[in-house]
């Protein structure tokens, strides 16, 4: 498995690059924050149709690959978090099959109710980078198996967690006014 994660991350990684690094040549100073809306018309330049879908086909390319290999990750976790103490997954099929099912169909209906993808990144960014980054090894430190945490290390995890909890909440709010009030008064 690391042998394919390792290939996987680096041919993603390759076309994330790619895909900026050429956005950011054609288009310069006019490149959009969604780079690949900037390769929805004319380029101006030789075979721009076929440019167009080459980048096109190889993000989709890049999906394709890197789904499974975020999914599979995915799937270790819910079940781990699910069924903490049952055998691997792995293992088992009806669990196996029935987590995966539940996911994918999770999956497929966040895909088909959310507008629009810019509006789950905010919130993922607003939830999960706040947790990755302040909340997670805040909590780690306040659990102290090895028992080395001193009482200003447990305030100031507690201080962490609770700006952490406090930003978030203002970013989530924040998010939920301009999807509700300010997408209407554009349209309106």
């Amino acid at each position: 498995m690391k042998s394919i994660v390792r290939k996987s991350l680096t041919l993603c990684t390759s076309v994330y690059v790619a895909t900026s690094f050429f956005g950011v040549v054609l288009f310069g100073d006019h490149t959009m924050d969604d780079v690949l809306a900037n390769f929805d018309g004319d380029l101006g330049i030789p075979y721009s149709s076929l440019l167009d879908d080459l980048v096109r086909v190889s993000y989709g390319l890049h999906l394709m690959l890197v789904f499974p290999i975020v999914f599979f990750s995915l799937r270790l976790n819910v079940d781990g978090l699910l069924f903490p103490y049952a055998i691997p997954i792995a293992f088992d099929n009806k669990r196996f099959f029935s987590v995966t099912i539940a996911l994918m169909g999770f999956i497929l209906m966040g895909a088909s109710f959310v507008p629009s993808i810019w509006d789950a990144f905010q919130f993922t960014g607003a939830t999960a980078a706040v947790c990755v980054g302040f909340i997670f090894p805040a909590a780690i430190t306040l659990r102290n198996i090895p028992g080395i945490a001193t009482k200003n290390d447990r305030l100031i995890s507690w201080m962490m967690i609770f700006l952490a909890v406090s930003t978030s909440t203002v970013a989530v709010t924040s998010d939920i006014y301009s999807i509700f009030y300010v997408d209407e008064g554009i349209t309106s």
